[in-house]
């Protein structure tokens, strides 16, 4: 009898699980993706069909966007929202109504997403946003606002897309539309990958972004694990930290189906992204204090050992929960003081023992929200949870 055999491309590892037994590989960055798994996996690809075979995918880099909207408290705070969930990376968003002050990205946007407005209203965008849209370079945009501002808009802006209004009458979000764009977008996104669009070889199923999959999972997370609602998943890799939580630790109008939602910081990354994660670390007032707590100095920060990258891991968990505290909210605060759970998965939890992980957030309850005690953490040893959301 066929079982599924799932895969993860990680930016650092390969994720290899079936019937319960989950294998890890280091990746070999002198070879190819496609080539690399395929010769550290290919008995078990030999036995298994096309459709047995599902793979998720963060070793591309994932999709950057750009957000146009026209409040913050609607139309932004919605496609944020989508966008996040659909495992998009965020690169800046732009408040139409300051939109001439506003500066340009430099880099190349991968989807330009325009929003604003209940479909009852009009007159919302004028020339004012043509005229800034000439100055980014971008490869996809799309519009989930009014309908009343679609004959404008593809007037003046060309290969425009059109999509149902994430904004309902009654002000609820309507994400389904937006979200499902995104992910074909990430689809055709790998199809130009030529590492990854070899991975078609070997499967007939959709590749999806890991951090959609992670997301899925949240709601299967309570079969397999001990964990109390409210609750964050802690994801912080090579490249990137995701925080994946229940929608009742934050206050805000958004009205959605999902229990779940997530949040990525793109610099705060171990490897990939060190430098950032470093200058990141200096630039907190708190730091200094934590890496005297940890027996250490400034100087771990500029070493290149083990010592050195467990201590930048535990700053990472720190910095995370800083940037959502309510001391120094990124986007969303969360209230971390109802806090039950913390999970936490991604490479640290191989190398970080629980004692570690349990000083530092015990260290960041204590000094940044006087509590004595800390929500109950469970690590994600095997680094399973993707497998929960790839299972549907």
């Amino acid at each position: 009898m066929n079982s599924k055999l799932m895969i993860d491309i990680g930016s650092t590892y390969f994720k290899v699980a079936r019937e319960g037994e989950i294998e890890q590989y280091f990746r070999d960055f002198n070879r190819n993706i496609f080539d690399d798994l395929s010769g550290k996996c290919a008995d078990l690809l030999k036995a298994c069909r096309p459709e047995d075979i599902h793979i998720c995918s963060s070793a591309n880099g994932g999709l950057s966007t750009l957000i146009i909207g026209l409040t913050n408290s609607f139309s932004l705070k919605y496609a944020i929202n989508i966008a996040f969930n659909s495992g998009i990376n965020i690169i800046d968003t732009v408040l139409y109504p300051k939109i001439e002050q506003e500066p340009v990205p430099t880099e190349m946007i991968d989807v330009v997403i325009v929003v604003g407005g209940i479909d009852s209203v009009e007159n919302v965008f004028d020339e004012k946003l043509p005229a800034y849209l000439e100055k980014v370079n971008y490869q996809n945009i799309v519009y989930v606002g009014t309908k009343k501002s679609v004959p404008f808009l593809q007037e003046h802006i060309e290969n425009l897309v059109v999509l149902e209004n994430v904004i309902s009458d009654k002000l609820k979000i309507r994400e389904e539309a937006l979200k499902t764009y995104l992910t074909d977008l990430y689809q055709a996104d790998i199809m130009g990958k030529e590492d990854i669009k070899q991975l078609y070889g070997i499967t007939v199923n959709q590749i999806f972004s890991t951090p959609y999959i992670v997301n899925r999972s949240l709601s299967r997370i309570s079969e397999h694990m001990d964990v109390a609602d409210p609750f964050i998943v802690v994801d912080i890799g090579g490249a990137t930290t995701d925080i994946h939580y229940s929608r009742d630790l934050v206050n805000d109008n958004i009205l959605t189906d999902s229990g779940y939602d997530r949040l990525v910081f793109k610099k705060l990354g171990v490897f990939k992204s060190r430098e950032s994660l470093v200058h990141t670390a200096k630039n907190n007032e708190f730091v200094f204090e934590l890496l005297e707590h940890l027996n250490v100095t400034e100087n771990i920060l500029e070493e290149y050992s083990e010592k050195a990258t467990r201590t930048l891991m535990q700053l990472a968990i720190f910095l995370v929960l800083y940037k959502v505290s309510k001391h120094h909210a990124s986007y969303i605060e969360l209230n971390l003081e109802i806090l039950n759970s913390i999970v936490l998965t991604g490479g640290i939890t191989k190398v970080l023992t629980q004692e570690e992980v349990d000083d530092i957030v015990l260290f960041f309850y204590r000094k940044i929200l006087h509590f004595h005690h800390a929500p109950k953490i469970l690590l994600d040893h095997n680094y399973e949870i993707w497998t929960y959301g790839i299972k549907e």
